[in-house]
């Protein structure tokens, strides 16, 4: 057993050690640069270039550390699809500076899973963009794009398999909540449409994100269909967006016209009482 064991380990070692060689030797100097001048940052006592340092002599002042912190953890998931033609193609827009774009993983056709940017970093990958109260999805968040191009492909059995996987680690990890599952459209109506034709459902019956139940109430008579976006988490300066946005999530026909119908009114109620 204990030859076994070693045996593993020195294949696992040389895999990672293949990560940092070869095709991708030179992205990965990068990133272990700017991973380095973080931990120099974060390890710094006193703390630099924070408030401490910038407040005018007039204000007393001192640094004396707690003992008591730790790294901050994301709370929530979003989910895109990547709008390119190949996982190598967008392994290759997230390594471009002009790009300036990133995810901390990509989850391929096939299956395969990609991470390219450490969990406790910040990603770019949400830009700008609102659900509920918070306005900087790219710091409270994980990134996961699927490779897709958005329009033609199919959702492999492979890919969401994969996917279910990689969500069911986060979820338990970072303890996030069913309702903190999202898409990119749900949170940039009026940027976004994806993740695109997404089997929304197969991810909410496994825990992740919510879907309506299959006997619909009708609405009350007083039912608000605004702040029950809101109450979701939608965004509803633009209201037109935010039904769009809902109906891309939710129903999926239609989802470019800006009016709900009987039905869709009902489940926009049946998603709505679960956020209350």
């Amino acid at each position: 057993m204990k030859v076994k064991s070693t045996i593993t380990f020195l294949v696992m070692t040389a895999l990672f050690a293949s990560c940092s060689t070869g095709r991708y030797a030179v992205t990965e100097k990068v990133y272990k640069k700017k991973a380095k001048l973080l931990a120099k940052e974060y390890a710094t006592s006193p703390v630099i270039n924070q408030a401490i340092g910038k407040l005018p002599l007039s204000v007393e002042k001192e640094w004396i550390a707690s003992i008591n912190f730790g790294i901050r953890k994301p709370n929530y998931v979003v989910i895109h699809h990547t709008a390119q033609d190949s996982l190598g193609q967008t392994i290759r827009t997230f390594h471009s500076e002009k790009a300036g774009v990133s995810a901390h993983y990509v989850v391929g056709r096939t299956g395969k899973v990609v991470q390219m940017v450490n969990d406790y970093y910040r990603a770019h990958h949400a830009g700008i963009g609102k659900w509920g109260n918070d306005t900087d999805l790219n710091s409270s968040s994980i990134g996961i794009e699927l490779d897709n191009n958005g329009t033609t492909d199919p959702w492999t059995d492979a890919q969401i398999n994969a996917l279910t996987e990689l969500l069911s680690y986060l979820k338990v990890k970072y303890n996030i909540p069913q309702a903190n599952f999202i898409g990119h459209m749900d949170l940039a109506p009026t940027r976004k449409n994806d993740p695109s034709r997404f089997p929304w459902k197969v991810l909410a019956d496994k825990g992740f994100g919510y879907w309506y139940e299959e006997y619909l109430e009708t609405p009350p008579i007083d039912f608000n269909p605004k702040l029950a976006l809101r109450i979701i988490g939608y965004d509803v300066k633009n209201l037109d967006a935010a039904i769009k946005a809902f109906k891309q999530h939710y129903i999926q026909t239609n989802a470019n016209v800006a009016t709900l119908k009987e039905n869709d009114l009902k489940i926009l109620y049946s998603i709505y009482k679960k956020f209350l």
